[in-house]
């Protein structure tokens, strides 16, 4: 029988603050209190990791291999995976056409048509007019 400790992420996040700060990374408990002053990124970025699984925050870092042996000094057990709320992929809320000044839609549309067809109108017309005042 395994003597290893297994810790709920409840009782993992408890442990959130400069005097007292555990880590969850790779599905490992690390208590790194005693390291926060010595960590190279400072110690904010490990109270940023606290009461989450960090294995990410970690991995995107890429640490030595001295760093990942550094972590058996700290380790504390294992977390219970299943109290880790699972990822969900980020999906944007769904937002309506943006119609800044409330314009019914037919009427944009018309515009859209008409404007330029005016503009094409009234550059024909020039035209039209210097051409006859020079001949």
């Amino acid at each position: 029988m395994s003597s290893t400790k297994v810790f709920t992420l409840e009782e993992v996040a408890k442990h959130n603050s400069k005097d007292d700060c555990w880590l969850i990374i790779g599905g490992k408990v690390y208590d790194v209190t005693k390291f926060l002053e010595d960590h190279p990124g400072g110690d904010d970025v490990l109270l940023s990791s606290t009461a989450k699984d960090a294995t990410d925050d970690f991995e995107d870092v890429g640490h030595s291999t001295t760093a990942r042996a550094m972590m058996d000094e700290y380790y504390l057990g294992d977390i219970d995976s299943s109290t880790i709320p699972a990822r969900t992929k980020y999906v944007p809320p769904k937002q309506p056409h943006y119609n800044q000044d409330k314009t019914p839609e037919f009427i944009i549309k018309i515009l859209q048509f008409l404007v330029p067809l005016a503009i094409l109108g009234l550059a024909v017309a020039v035209r039209i007019y210097t051409k006859s005042e020079s001949s």
